[in-house]
């Protein structure tokens, strides 16, 4: 047998009928005990007649109790059909007990007509009702005409042979002796038993999806009951019957089988025994024998009618009319029977004329292959789209083995395939589909796709070429695993790969390693000569690093997305971690170094880019995931290390990662649950000393009571690999709203007690245009806590050349018309600034720290400084100068033309107490122009108790007492001047307001301010 013929040979079906042999060798065991002690003669004549009588009404009465039962335990149609079973049954038990009580109880014989005899009339019709019920209904009215005639001859012949033979001398006797009653009782039993014989016959097939089993058990009790009404009627027997002969067996056996018919087969197997059990093997090819049988019935009746009448010609007996009638209306019957039949067939002929052509023509003109393949495996029939699918005849492949066709690669799972869809149920699964690959005519393989039925224990397939489709699947899997630029595996196949890596043999092996890599400047290519010039310079670096990696090592390369690439490196084998350390850095090194390589791209244009590597080793337990996180936070740390170099992952890089998303956490924690505080710096007149306007700086109280400026907790919060732009743009967001609202509300309170001084609120450029702001933000909200515009100025922060200037210049524009002044910070910082002086409506210009802090030491920046500020008051704007911390600079500022100071010459940053405080004695004093000037800084002196070092300057502070300043990168003085506190943590003294860097000793955003 070929390959396919194995795959369609059915299993072998066990014999598994151990569990209903149990009630069968019982039921034999109680219908042969009783047929033996009936043909002993019980031992006794009474006993014999005890066990005629009563032992014939017990077996029916528990036939009647058992169908009766099964009818009320279960659903159907066929339900009813037991239930009158049970009613017959009951009515033979009732009138064998009848009996019974004349012979045993009352001791007398049994009277000619008694009540007994009506029961046993009425034992068939509820029986030849409920196999009315168990009948196959026809599905049209000829099927009906042509069942009530295969009845009527199926009776008829059996009445013309009962009447020939016994009933014709029953008639007899009854008209010369007996009575109407009598004569009518000795007819009815059997003419009721032809009807009862007529119907079995007639409907013993019974309808589709019931227990076959059951009805058969059934019709086999009631034909035994019938046989021995039968041959209680011959006279011979009728005159010699004695209550407890063997004749009484045949009616105890059929009492006994109809009440097990309704159990008989409906156990239903468990789950397992369901999965266990091997399929029933297929239905023999052909037409059943008992279908057969049946269509044969009627022309079998009609036999037996003309032996009926040949018997009594033969016999020389006067023909009765009785029977020449039934003999007529039986041919009768079955010429009209013959006649429909025949037009019933002409019909069905049609048809299937008809539907032969129609689905030869569905065959034909199908663009799909139909194959038809034996049980053994050998293709019977191929359609003709054979030749255009495959490019083969038809012909070329009936009688050639279905397996021969298939791709070897392919034939194991089509085996599979088929003989798991064979040994399923066919309810279940009616069909399959298989994809393999079929051998065309000019020898390449075509992807086919073919769904399976079953046929005569066979297959047929119906087959189409599917290869486009396969192909375009394949294409579509490619470009969704592959970067569409670089044609390099993208983020998912990548890390497909990697997991692959780490669950192979050597999943262990810390030797693999996975390599990030970025390019060093490739934005500026992309800003510089164009996107297009970026493109091919990432199309050559990526055919670089696909050359550089090991080819069939498993080894690959990557494009993550932008101008982030990575790198696969699997283990070798080595033990050493030194070797395998020295091995992948010496590969990373070498992409390193192959990747800075100059680029030509468009137009012949050579550039530049550098490459920054992390490295990360596969230690045992670490995933995909956790591996790629390493490499890439080695990858940023090569970039903050200075780029263009290769950094290898170490557990530390990971803990100031969590550390940084930590803190960003706790400052979000901190924004939503109020944990800011506002303190106020007060910008002082250079002329009196008076406190003009009060600076707003938030800050941040962090569970150990450290105040950060804003320029500390948003980088520690966004710095690093810790957060994103967008994140630290939506913090910056949050803090400006917190911040102009509290200003605003404590300007208010403090305006209601009687200290009216403007508040001065710095406000990123950004957010001014965003368009979360509400247009009339900022004036509802003044209007809310009753504060003047007037007392509101806003200062702008950055210069970010991606905001727009027309934009921005109309949004100044409506809060200056409302009445709030505008200031513009780091003023002389650069052309941005310049820039926003020449397009925005500003009031009040603030020196960049920058241009203060070496004011008195360097003439050049005296000069420069000089000539900005000469720029304001010709615009008649104020200047308000930032980082004022020493004496020297009021009176080189004021000398110069600043008209305001902000700075630790006056004060710190105040909380509200000590605010209002400063408030109450109304301004500063400051240094006159006859006081010497310091040039060169101040004196250092060191107190003799303490590690720190005091700045004494020729001008003192408020009330005399001195500045004390700490030395670069010492400790602050827990003493400040003019009402200043000891500030803990304050960033590092080289920046001056919000991470301005300058040189002096201690900026003014700077001031140490205790927990309040």
């Amino acid at each position: 047998m070929s390959a396919t013929g194995a795959v369609l040979a059915r299993p072998s079906v066990a014999s598994g009928g151990g569990a209903g042999l149990l009630p069968q060798l019982l039921l034999a065991l109680v219908c042969g005990g009783y047929a033996t002690g009936a043909l002993l003669g019980w031992g006794s004549p009474r006993l014999a007649v005890v066990m005629g009588d009563f032992g014939l009404s017990a077996a029916a009465f528990g036939a009647a109790v058992s169908c009766f039962w099964y009818g009320r335990t279960r659903t159907g149609r066929c339900r009813p059909a037991w239930t009158l079973f049970a009613v017959s049954s009951a009515m033979a038990g009732l009138g064998n007990a009848v009996w019974g009580w004349y012979e045993v109880v009352a001791g007398r014989p049994v009277p000619a007509i008694s009540a007994a005899d009506f029961c046993f009339v009425l034992f068939a019709p509820p029986a030849i009702v409920g196999l009315l019920v168990l009948a196959k209904r026809p599905v049209n009215r000829a099927g009906w005409v042509c069942l009530g005639l295969d009845a009527w001859l199926i009776a008829g012949s059996l009445l013309t042979l009962c009447w020939s033979l016994a009933l014709a001398h029953r008639g007899q006797i009854g008209v010369a002796g007996a009575g109407v009653p009598r004569t009518a009782l000795s007819l009815a039993y059997p003419l009721l038993d032809i009807v009862l014989v007529s119907l079995v016959i007639a409907l013993h097939r019974g309808p589709s999806g019931v227990n076959r089993s059951a009805i058969n058990i059934a019709i086999g009790a009631l034909a035994l009951t019938v046989l021995c009404d039968a041959l209680f009627t011959l006279p011979a027997l009728r005159e010699h019957y004695r209550s407890g002969e063997v004749l009484d067996a045949g009616w105890f056996a059929g009492s006994v089988l109809l009440g097990y018919a309704p159990w008989a087969g409906s156990r239903r197997p468990a789950p397992a025994e369901r999965a266990e059990r091997p399929p029933a093997p297929p239905a023999p090819a052909g037409r059943p024998i008992s279908g057969s049988l049946a269509a044969l019935a009627p022309y079998l009746a009609a036999g037996v009618c003309t032996l009926s009448v040949l018997y009594n010609v033969l016999d020389r007996r006067p023909v009765d009319a009785t029977v020449i009638i039934t003999a007529c209306a039986v041919v009768l019957a079955l010429v009209i029977r013959q006649a429909i039949m025949l037009m019933d067939n002409l019909a069905l002929t049609q048809e299937l004329a008809q539907k032969e052509n129609h689905f030869r023509s569905l065959v034909q003109s199908s663009s799909d292959v139909i194959m038809i393949a034996a049980p053994n495996g050998v293709l019977r029939y191929v359609s003709p789209a054979a030749s255009g699918v495959y490019g083969r005849d038809a012909d070329e492949l009936v009688g050639t083995g279905l397996a021969s066709h298939i791709h070897p690669e392919d034939l194991g799972a089509v085996m599979h395939e088929v003989r798991r869809f064979l040994a399923s149920p066919p309810g279940e699964e009616p069909t399959t589909r298989i994809e393999c690959r079929f051998r065309s005519g000019t020898g390449e393989w075509l992807n086919v796709e073919s769904t399976i039925n079953r046929h005569h224990g066979g297959l047929i397939l119906n087959s189409r070429d599917v290869t486009e489709r396969v192909r375009l699947q394949a294409q579509l899997q490619h470009n969704a695993e592959h970067d569409p630029l670089t044609d390099l595996p993208n983020r998912a196949l990548f890390t497909k790969r990697v997991r692959h890596a780490l669950a192979g043999r050597r999943r262990t092996d810390a030797g693999t390693a996975v390599l990030y890599i970025d390019l060093d400047g490739f934005k500026a290519v992309n800003d510089t000569v164009g996107h297009q010039a970026g493109d091919e310079l990432l199309v050559q670096a990526a055919r670089r690093l696909q050359e550089s990696v090991r080819s069939g090592s498993g080894d690959c390369a990557a494009r993550l997305g932008g101008d982030e690439f990575a790198a696969l490196i699997t283990g070798d084998g080595e033990d050493d971690p030194a070797t395998r350390e020295c091995r992948i850095l010496e590969i990373a090194d070498r992409l390193r170094v192959a990747l800075s390589q100059p680029y030509v791209v468009e137009g012949g244009t050579e550039v530049r880019v550098a490459a920054s590597i992390g490295v990360a080793f596969a230690e045992p337990g670490t995933g995909p995931g956790a591996l790629m996180r390493n490499a890439d936070l080695a990858m940023y740390r090569a970039k903050s290390g200075g780029k263009n170099r290769v950094e290898l992952y170490a557990p530390q890089m990971q803990a100031e990662v969590e550390r940084r998303a930590e803190l960003a956490t706790r400052l979000r924690t901190a924004l939503n649950e109020g944990e800011f505080v506002l303190l106020h710096q007060p910008i002082a007149d250079l002329a009196t000393g008076r406190i003009a306007a009060l600076a707003a700086q938030p800050r941040w109280r962090s569970a150990q009571g450290i105040l950060f400026t804003p320029a500390e907790f948003l980088r520690v919060a966004s710095g690093g690999r810790g957060g994103s732009g967008a994140e630290e743009a939506a913090r910056t967001a949050e803090l400006s709203r917190w911040t102009l609202q509290e200003a605003v509300e404590q300007a208010a309170r403090r305006r209601q007690a009687g200290h009216p001084v403007p508040v001065v609120v710095r406000l990123p450029a950004s957010r001014l245009v965003d368009r979360s702001m509400p247009a009339r933000g900022v004036e509802n909200l003044l209007a809310r806590h009753g504060l003047p515009s007037g007392s509101l100025i806003l200062e702008l922060t950055d210069s970010d050349p991606r905001v727009p200037l027309e934009e921005l210049e109309h949004r100044l524009g409506a809060l200056r018309r409302l009445g709030v002044r505008i200031a513009l910070d780091g003023f002389g910082s650069g052309y941005a600034a310049i820039r926003a002086l020449r397009r925005l409506p500003v009031d009040i210009l603030k020196l960049d720290c920058g241009l203060v802090e070496g004011v008195v030491e360097s003439s050049r920046l005296h000069k420069i400084t000089s000539g900005l500020l000469r720029i304001a008051g010709d615009l008649g704007m104020q200047s308000v100068a930032e980082g004022v911390d020493m004496p020297e600079q009021i009176v080189a500022l004021r000398a110069m033309g600043c008209t305001h100071a902000q700075g630790m010459a006056f004060s710190g940053p105040l909380d509200e107490p000590r605010l209002r405080r400063a408030l109450a004695r109304g301004g500063f004093p400051v240094p006159r122009v006859e006081e010497p000037v310091l040039v060169g800084g101040a004196l250092p002196v060191r107190h003799p108790g303490g590690g720190h070092v005091t700045a004494v300057h020729p001008g003192v502070g408020h009330g005399g007492v001195p500045h004390p300043v700490a030395p670069h990168g010492g400790v602050p003085h827990p003493v400040a001047p003019h009402g200043g506190v000891p500030h803990q943590g304050a960033p590092h003294a080289g920046r001056c307001a919000d991470g301005h860097p300058h040189t002096p000793l201690r900026s003014n955003a700077e001031t140490p301010v205790p927990p309040t």
